[in-house]
Protein backbone atom coordinates (compact mmCIF):
# COMPACT_ATOMS: atom_id res chain seq x y z
CA UNK A 1 0.00 0.00 0.00
CA UNK A 2 1.47 3.35 -1.23
CA UNK A 3 0.37 7.07 0.02
CA UNK A 4 2.01 9.83 -1.61
CA UNK A 5 1.61 13.25 -0.06
CA UNK A 6 1.43 16.18 -2.59
CA UNK A 7 3.04 19.02 -1.07
CA UNK A 8 0.98 22.82 -1.50
CA UNK A 9 3.33 25.52 0.87
CA UNK A 10 1.47 28.14 2.36
CA UNK A 11 2.54 31.27 3.50
CA UNK A 12 -0.41 33.31 4.33
CA UNK A 13 -4.22 32.67 5.18
CA UNK A 14 -6.50 35.83 3.52
CA UNK A 15 -10.71 36.02 3.10
CA UNK A 16 -11.44 36.90 -0.21
CA UNK A 17 -14.06 36.09 -3.35
CA UNK A 18 -13.02 32.87 -4.05
CA UNK A 19 -11.89 29.50 -2.27
CA UNK A 20 -8.20 28.96 -3.82
CA UNK A 21 -4.49 28.53 -3.72
CA UNK A 22 -3.08 31.88 -5.42
CA UNK A 23 0.80 30.17 -5.29
CA UNK A 24 1.31 30.14 -1.58
CA UNK A 25 -1.91 32.23 -0.50
CA UNK A 26 -4.57 30.09 0.92
CA UNK A 27 -7.55 32.77 -0.05
CA UNK A 28 -10.66 31.61 1.56
CA UNK A 29 -14.47 32.42 0.35
CA UNK A 30 -15.71 32.97 4.23
CA UNK A 31 -19.22 32.87 3.25
CA UNK A 32 -18.65 29.56 1.03
CA UNK A 33 -17.07 27.55 3.87
CA UNK A 34 -19.40 28.81 6.77
CA UNK A 35 -22.78 27.44 4.14
CA UNK A 36 -20.53 24.08 3.60
CA UNK A 37 -20.13 23.86 7.76
CA UNK A 38 -23.99 24.68 7.95
CA UNK A 39 -25.30 21.68 5.75
CA UNK A 40 -24.84 20.17 9.42
CA UNK A 41 -28.17 20.99 11.03
CA UNK A 42 -26.62 20.81 14.49
CA UNK A 43 -25.00 23.78 13.63
CA UNK A 44 -26.76 27.47 14.09
CA UNK A 45 -23.86 29.15 12.73
CA UNK A 46 -19.43 29.42 12.54
CA UNK A 47 -17.39 31.58 13.70
CA UNK A 48 -13.93 32.09 11.42
CA UNK A 49 -10.92 33.94 12.15
CA UNK A 50 -7.34 33.91 10.84
CA UNK A 51 -4.35 34.15 13.04
CA UNK A 52 -0.93 34.64 11.42
CA UNK A 53 2.60 33.37 13.38
CA UNK A 54 3.86 36.26 15.85
CA UNK A 55 0.53 38.19 15.99
CA UNK A 56 -0.13 38.67 19.62
CA UNK A 57 -3.35 36.46 20.05
CA UNK A 58 -4.10 33.92 22.58
CA UNK A 59 -6.82 31.00 21.52
CA UNK A 60 -8.82 28.51 23.61
CA UNK A 61 -9.43 26.32 24.38
CA UNK A 62 -8.46 24.05 21.66
CA UNK A 63 -10.46 21.46 20.70
CA UNK A 64 -8.32 19.67 17.71
CA UNK A 65 -5.92 21.00 15.20
CA UNK A 66 -5.81 19.62 11.79
CA UNK A 67 -3.73 20.33 8.71
CA UNK A 68 -5.55 20.37 5.81
CA UNK A 69 -5.29 17.88 3.64
CA UNK A 70 -8.18 15.95 0.76
CA UNK A 71 -7.66 12.96 -1.05
CA UNK A 72 -7.31 12.89 -4.51
CA UNK A 73 -9.84 10.14 -6.89
CA UNK A 74 -8.89 7.05 -6.90
CA UNK A 75 -7.48 6.63 -3.62
CA UNK A 76 -9.05 5.70 0.33
CA UNK A 77 -11.37 8.51 1.50
CA UNK A 78 -11.11 11.78 3.57
CA UNK A 79 -11.12 10.66 6.99
CA UNK A 80 -12.89 7.56 6.63
CA UNK A 81 -16.12 6.97 9.23
CA UNK A 82 -16.15 10.83 9.87
CA UNK A 83 -16.08 12.73 6.22
CA UNK A 84 -15.81 10.09 3.70
CA UNK A 85 -17.26 6.45 3.88
CA UNK A 86 -15.70 3.30 6.12
CA UNK A 87 -12.32 2.15 3.54
CA UNK A 88 -9.18 1.39 4.35
CA UNK A 89 -7.29 4.91 5.21
CA UNK A 90 -3.94 4.92 3.36
CA UNK A 91 -3.46 4.54 0.08
CA UNK A 92 -3.80 7.05 -2.75
CA UNK A 93 -2.25 10.73 -3.16
CA UNK A 94 -3.22 13.36 -0.67
CA UNK A 95 -3.00 17.04 -1.30
CA UNK A 96 -1.91 18.82 2.00
CA UNK A 97 -1.94 22.49 2.47
CA UNK A 98 1.48 22.76 3.99
CA UNK A 99 1.93 25.58 6.85
CA UNK A 100 -1.70 26.12 7.05
CA UNK A 101 -4.30 24.93 10.07
CA UNK A 102 -7.39 24.47 10.81
CA UNK A 103 -7.65 24.71 14.56
CA UNK A 104 -11.64 24.42 16.28
CA UNK A 105 -11.81 25.64 19.28
CA UNK A 106 -14.75 24.16 22.00
CA UNK A 107 -17.67 26.42 22.41
CA UNK A 108 -18.43 24.50 25.44
CA UNK A 109 -17.40 26.17 28.77
CA UNK A 110 -14.84 24.15 31.15
CA UNK A 111 -17.59 24.02 33.25
CA UNK A 112 -19.75 21.82 30.94
CA UNK A 113 -16.88 20.30 29.67
CA UNK A 114 -15.99 18.99 33.46
CA UNK A 115 -14.31 21.59 34.58
CA UNK A 116 -11.45 21.06 32.31
CA UNK A 117 -9.60 23.80 30.36
CA UNK A 118 -7.37 22.03 27.98
CA UNK A 119 -5.32 24.08 26.01
CA UNK A 120 -4.53 27.32 24.36
CA UNK A 121 -2.57 28.55 21.44
CA UNK A 122 -0.14 31.13 22.19
CA UNK A 123 1.04 32.59 18.90
CA UNK A 124 3.46 34.90 20.47
CA UNK A 125 6.20 35.45 23.35
CA UNK A 126 8.68 33.28 24.73
CA UNK A 127 6.28 30.24 25.66
CA UNK A 128 5.05 30.37 21.94
CA UNK A 129 8.60 30.00 20.51
CA UNK A 130 8.45 25.94 21.96
CA UNK A 131 5.54 25.19 20.06
CA UNK A 132 5.22 23.88 16.46
CA UNK A 133 1.95 25.07 15.76
CA UNK A 134 2.56 28.62 16.36
CA UNK A 135 4.93 28.62 12.95
CA UNK A 136 1.85 27.60 10.89
CA UNK A 137 -1.17 30.23 9.76
CA UNK A 138 -4.13 28.95 11.34
CA UNK A 139 -8.37 29.34 10.16
CA UNK A 140 -9.76 29.32 13.80
CA UNK A 141 -13.16 27.90 14.23
CA UNK A 142 -15.73 28.55 16.55
CA UNK A 143 -18.87 25.87 15.50
CA UNK A 144 -22.27 27.27 17.04
CA UNK A 145 -24.91 23.94 17.90
CA UNK A 146 -28.15 23.93 18.86
CA UNK A 147 -27.73 24.41 22.73
CA UNK A 148 -30.72 21.45 23.27
CA UNK A 149 -27.92 19.13 22.26
CA UNK A 150 -26.31 17.14 24.50
CA UNK A 151 -22.91 18.18 24.95
CA UNK A 152 -21.07 15.21 23.29
CA UNK A 153 -23.56 15.43 20.11
CA UNK A 154 -22.24 19.40 20.10
CA UNK A 155 -18.45 18.57 20.27
CA UNK A 156 -19.35 15.65 17.43
CA UNK A 157 -20.50 18.23 15.54
CA UNK A 158 -17.52 20.67 16.08
CA UNK A 159 -15.27 17.53 15.44
CA UNK A 160 -17.22 16.46 11.76
CA UNK A 161 -16.90 20.60 11.09
CA UNK A 162 -13.41 20.99 11.40
CA UNK A 163 -12.37 17.76 9.41
CA UNK A 164 -14.96 19.35 6.75
CA UNK A 165 -12.93 22.65 7.28
CA UNK A 166 -9.65 21.13 6.47
CA UNK A 167 -10.85 18.96 3.56
CA UNK A 168 -12.80 21.99 1.84
CA UNK A 169 -9.44 24.50 2.26
CA UNK A 170 -7.43 21.37 1.01
CA UNK A 171 -9.14 20.49 -2.44
CA UNK A 172 -8.05 24.31 -3.51
CA UNK A 173 -4.56 22.63 -3.71
CA UNK A 174 -6.24 20.16 -5.92
CA UNK A 175 -5.43 21.66 -9.35
CA UNK A 176 -1.84 22.97 -8.57
CA UNK A 177 1.02 21.75 -9.08
CA UNK A 178 2.09 20.87 -5.98
CA UNK A 179 5.72 21.88 -4.79
CA UNK A 180 6.89 18.60 -3.86
CA UNK A 181 6.30 14.97 -3.23
CA UNK A 182 6.98 12.28 -0.61
CA UNK A 183 5.64 8.66 -1.02
CA UNK A 184 4.82 6.37 2.00
CA UNK A 185 5.33 2.39 1.54
CA UNK A 186 5.42 0.07 0.33
CA UNK A 187 5.90 -2.10 3.70
CA UNK A 188 4.90 -5.18 5.96
CA UNK A 189 6.31 -7.84 7.46
CA UNK A 190 6.55 -9.90 4.57
CA UNK A 191 7.81 -6.97 1.80
CA UNK A 192 11.04 -7.93 0.13
CA UNK A 193 14.43 -5.78 -0.20
CA UNK A 194 15.43 -5.37 3.07
CA UNK A 195 16.41 -8.43 4.29
CA UNK A 196 18.67 -9.11 7.12
CA UNK A 197 17.99 -5.67 8.99
CA UNK A 198 16.48 -5.37 11.95
CA UNK A 199 12.77 -5.79 12.04
CA UNK A 200 11.30 -2.91 13.99
CA UNK A 201 7.19 -1.96 15.41
CA UNK A 202 5.59 0.77 16.38
CA UNK A 203 3.03 0.08 19.74
CA UNK A 204 0.90 3.07 20.09
CA UNK A 205 -1.62 4.26 22.51
CA UNK A 206 -4.73 5.49 20.72
CA UNK A 207 -6.98 5.92 23.88
CA UNK A 208 -7.16 5.39 27.58
CA UNK A 209 -10.31 3.97 29.40
CA UNK A 210 -9.49 6.18 32.69
CA UNK A 211 -12.29 7.78 30.93
CA UNK A 212 -15.16 6.07 29.43
CA UNK A 213 -15.53 7.63 25.45
CA UNK A 214 -18.56 8.96 24.62
CA UNK A 215 -21.33 6.55 22.06
CA UNK A 216 -20.50 9.37 19.31
CA UNK A 217 -16.69 10.05 20.01
CA UNK A 218 -15.37 8.73 17.01
CA UNK A 219 -11.26 7.91 17.53
CA UNK A 220 -10.76 4.90 14.89
CA UNK A 221 -12.56 4.69 11.56
CA UNK A 222 -15.67 6.26 13.24
CA UNK A 223 -16.31 4.48 16.17
CA UNK A 224 -15.30 5.10 19.59
CA UNK A 225 -12.87 2.31 21.71
CA UNK A 226 -16.12 0.46 23.60
CA UNK A 227 -14.93 -3.06 23.68
CA UNK A 228 -11.63 -2.97 21.50
CA UNK A 229 -8.82 -5.28 21.41
CA UNK A 230 -4.95 -4.23 19.57
CA UNK A 231 -5.47 -4.12 16.25
CA UNK A 232 -2.43 -4.20 13.33
CA UNK A 233 -2.36 -1.13 11.29
CA UNK A 234 -0.75 0.15 8.25
CA UNK A 235 1.50 2.68 8.82
CA UNK A 236 -0.36 5.11 6.28
CA UNK A 237 -3.49 4.53 8.07
CA UNK A 238 -2.13 6.48 10.98
CA UNK A 239 -1.26 9.30 9.07
CA UNK A 240 -3.78 9.31 6.65
CA UNK A 241 -7.30 9.96 8.56
CA UNK A 242 -8.07 6.48 10.51
CA UNK A 243 -7.16 8.04 13.59
CA UNK A 244 -8.91 11.01 15.46
CA UNK A 245 -8.44 12.36 19.02
CA UNK A 246 -10.41 11.96 21.90
CA UNK A 247 -12.89 14.78 22.61
CA UNK A 248 -10.51 15.70 26.10
CA UNK A 249 -6.82 16.56 25.03
CA UNK A 250 -6.08 17.02 28.12
CA UNK A 251 -5.62 13.49 29.21
CA UNK A 252 -2.99 12.76 27.62
CA UNK A 253 -4.51 12.92 23.46
CA UNK A 254 -3.22 14.32 20.71
CA UNK A 255 -4.13 16.64 17.63
CA UNK A 256 -5.40 15.34 14.40
CA UNK A 257 -2.41 16.99 13.15
CA UNK A 258 0.42 15.06 15.42
CA UNK A 259 -1.10 11.77 13.66
CA UNK A 260 -0.62 12.93 10.22
CA UNK A 261 2.64 13.35 10.92
CA UNK A 262 3.40 11.21 13.50
CA UNK A 263 6.92 11.53 14.10
CA UNK A 264 7.93 7.95 15.18
CA UNK A 265 5.81 6.35 12.25
CA UNK A 266 7.84 9.10 9.95
CA UNK A 267 11.29 8.69 11.69
CA UNK A 268 10.76 4.88 11.14
CA UNK A 269 9.56 5.04 7.64
CA UNK A 270 12.53 7.78 7.31
CA UNK A 271 15.24 4.90 8.59
CA UNK A 272 13.21 1.95 6.64
CA UNK A 273 13.90 3.91 3.29
CA UNK A 274 17.33 4.60 4.68
CA UNK A 275 18.08 0.32 4.67
CA UNK A 276 19.05 1.34 8.59
CA UNK A 277 15.84 -0.93 9.47
CA UNK A 278 12.94 -3.08 8.55
CA UNK A 279 10.04 -0.77 9.60
CA UNK A 280 7.36 -3.41 9.59
CA UNK A 281 4.30 -2.54 10.83
CA UNK A 282 2.61 -1.14 13.76
CA UNK A 283 -0.36 -1.98 16.92
CA UNK A 284 -3.41 0.18 17.76
CA UNK A 285 -4.26 -0.38 21.18
CA UNK A 286 -5.62 1.67 24.36
CA UNK A 287 -5.05 1.12 28.23
CA UNK A 288 -7.24 -0.77 30.16
CA UNK A 289 -10.09 -0.64 32.56
CA UNK A 290 -8.79 -3.37 34.81
CA UNK A 291 -6.43 -5.71 35.22
CA UNK A 292 -8.00 -8.38 33.11
CA UNK A 293 -8.55 -5.77 30.16
CA UNK A 294 -5.04 -4.90 30.82
CA UNK A 295 -3.63 -8.50 30.88
CA UNK A 296 -5.99 -9.67 27.84
CA UNK A 297 -4.52 -6.19 25.75
CA UNK A 298 -0.89 -6.44 26.45
CA UNK A 299 -0.57 -10.27 25.42
CA UNK A 300 -3.00 -9.26 22.61
CA UNK A 301 -0.15 -6.76 21.57
CA UNK A 302 2.76 -8.44 22.26
CA UNK A 303 1.73 -11.52 20.77
CA UNK A 304 0.57 -9.12 17.08
CA UNK A 305 4.22 -7.55 17.43
CA UNK A 306 6.16 -10.88 17.51
CA UNK A 307 4.08 -13.36 15.74
CA UNK A 308 1.99 -11.17 13.21
CA UNK A 309 4.62 -8.70 12.02
CA UNK A 310 8.08 -11.04 13.25
CA UNK A 311 9.48 -7.93 14.63
CA UNK A 312 13.01 -8.11 16.42
CA UNK A 313 12.12 -4.97 18.25
CA UNK A 314 9.41 -2.52 19.33
CA UNK A 315 8.94 0.99 19.91
CA UNK A 316 6.19 1.79 22.94
CA UNK A 317 4.01 4.83 23.72
CA UNK A 318 1.49 5.55 25.60
CA UNK A 319 -1.32 7.94 25.87
CA UNK A 320 -2.64 9.70 29.27
CA UNK A 321 -1.69 9.09 32.53
CA UNK A 322 -0.48 6.31 35.23
CA UNK A 323 -2.79 3.42 33.85
CA UNK A 324 -1.44 4.00 30.31
CA UNK A 325 1.90 4.15 31.67
CA UNK A 326 1.57 0.57 33.11
CA UNK A 327 -0.06 -1.09 30.23
CA UNK A 328 2.98 0.44 28.41
CA UNK A 329 5.20 -1.11 30.98
CA UNK A 330 3.70 -4.37 31.10
CA UNK A 331 3.39 -5.06 27.08
CA UNK A 332 7.17 -4.11 26.85
CA UNK A 333 8.18 -6.49 29.70
CA UNK A 334 6.03 -9.48 27.85
CA UNK A 335 7.89 -8.43 24.24
CA UNK A 336 11.12 -8.70 26.33
CA UNK A 337 10.31 -11.93 27.48
CA UNK A 338 9.43 -13.27 24.07
CA UNK A 339 12.92 -11.90 22.78
CA UNK A 340 11.83 -8.66 21.31
CA UNK A 341 14.05 -5.79 22.30
CA UNK A 342 11.81 -2.16 23.63
CA UNK A 343 12.28 1.13 23.99
CA UNK A 344 9.34 2.87 26.04
CA UNK A 345 8.06 6.87 25.85
CA UNK A 346 7.39 8.14 29.09
CA UNK A 347 6.29 11.73 30.57
CA UNK A 348 6.10 13.02 34.04
CA UNK A 349 2.63 13.60 35.52
CA UNK A 350 3.68 13.38 38.92
CA UNK A 351 2.81 16.07 41.43
CA UNK A 352 5.99 15.80 43.88
CA UNK A 353 8.60 15.81 41.30
CA UNK A 354 9.95 12.45 42.51
CA UNK A 355 11.56 9.97 40.19
CA UNK A 356 9.77 7.23 41.83
CA UNK A 357 6.76 8.80 41.57
CA UNK A 358 6.92 9.30 37.54
CA UNK A 359 7.82 5.80 37.00
CA UNK A 360 5.29 4.09 38.03
CA UNK A 361 7.51 0.35 36.67
CA UNK A 362 10.68 -1.28 37.77
CA UNK A 363 11.34 -3.87 34.96
CA UNK A 364 14.52 -4.55 34.57
CA UNK A 365 14.27 -5.67 31.18
CA UNK A 366 12.83 -2.11 30.08
CA UNK A 367 15.51 -0.39 30.11
CA UNK A 368 15.39 1.78 27.42
CA UNK A 369 13.38 4.50 28.23
CA UNK A 370 13.17 7.98 26.88
CA UNK A 371 11.83 10.92 28.57
CA UNK A 372 9.27 13.05 26.84
CA UNK A 373 8.34 15.62 29.33
CA UNK A 374 6.42 17.02 31.89
CA UNK A 375 4.30 19.87 33.13
CA UNK A 376 7.19 21.34 35.43
CA UNK A 377 8.44 23.88 32.60
CA UNK A 378 6.77 27.23 33.80
CA UNK A 379 6.34 30.61 32.08
CA UNK A 380 5.11 33.72 33.20
CA UNK A 381 2.36 34.78 30.34
CA UNK A 382 1.71 38.90 29.89
CA UNK A 383 -2.10 40.36 30.06
CA UNK A 384 -3.00 40.31 25.83
CA UNK A 385 -5.46 42.35 24.00
CA UNK A 386 -6.81 39.83 21.43
CA UNK A 387 -8.44 36.47 22.59
CA UNK A 388 -10.63 34.21 20.82
CA UNK A 389 -12.53 31.85 22.65
CA UNK A 390 -15.82 29.62 22.71
CA UNK A 391 -17.14 31.40 25.64
CA UNK A 392 -17.44 34.44 27.30
CA UNK A 393 -15.58 33.27 30.22
CA UNK A 394 -12.69 31.70 28.76
CA UNK A 395 -12.23 34.58 26.84
CA UNK A 396 -11.71 36.32 29.73
CA UNK A 397 -9.42 33.66 32.04
CA UNK A 398 -7.24 33.83 28.29
CA UNK A 399 -6.54 37.62 28.20
CA UNK A 400 -5.45 37.71 32.13
CA UNK A 401 -1.68 37.43 32.98
CA UNK A 402 -0.87 34.25 34.48
CA UNK A 403 1.56 31.47 34.84
CA UNK A 404 1.17 28.43 32.95
CA UNK A 405 3.16 25.04 32.85
CA UNK A 406 4.37 23.65 29.50
CA UNK A 407 1.47 21.16 28.73
CA UNK A 408 -0.93 24.10 28.71
CA UNK A 409 0.33 25.45 25.89
CA UNK A 410 -0.40 23.13 22.93
CA UNK A 411 2.50 21.87 20.97
CA UNK A 412 4.82 21.71 24.19
CA UNK A 413 4.57 18.52 25.13
CA UNK A 414 3.47 15.66 23.67
CA UNK A 415 3.37 11.98 24.86
CA UNK A 416 3.76 10.36 21.70
CA UNK A 417 7.32 11.98 20.10
CA UNK A 418 6.49 15.40 18.81
CA UNK A 419 7.62 17.08 22.30
CA UNK A 420 10.10 20.12 22.33
CA UNK A 421 10.67 19.29 26.22
CA UNK A 422 13.83 17.03 27.97
CA UNK A 423 15.42 15.33 30.42
CA UNK A 424 19.02 16.38 30.97
CA UNK A 425 20.95 15.09 33.86
CA UNK A 426 23.55 17.31 35.92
Amino acid sequence: MKLTIARHPVADIQFGEKTRLDATTLIINEGELRAHLLEDDRLVGADLEIVHPGEAVRAGSVFDIIEPRAKAPGGSPDFPGIVGDVATAGHGITHVLEGAAVTVLNELSAEERGGRQDRILEMSGPASEHSHYTILHHLIIVSRTREELAPHVRMNAGRRASMRAAVYLARAGMGEAPAGSKTFGPIGPTEPGHEGLPRVAYVGQIYSRQRSPEVDEQIIYGVNTNGMMPLLLHPNEWLDGAIAPAYVLSLGGQETYFYQKHPVICDLYRRHQAHELNFVGTVATIAAIDNADRDRNCHAAANFVKWGLGADAAVLTKFGGGVPHMDMAVTANILEGKGVKTAVMVSDMSGDRRVESALLFNFPNVDAVVYCGGDDTKWELPEIGRTIAGDPVTALTLAAAGEVGAATIIGVTNQQGATHIQSIIY
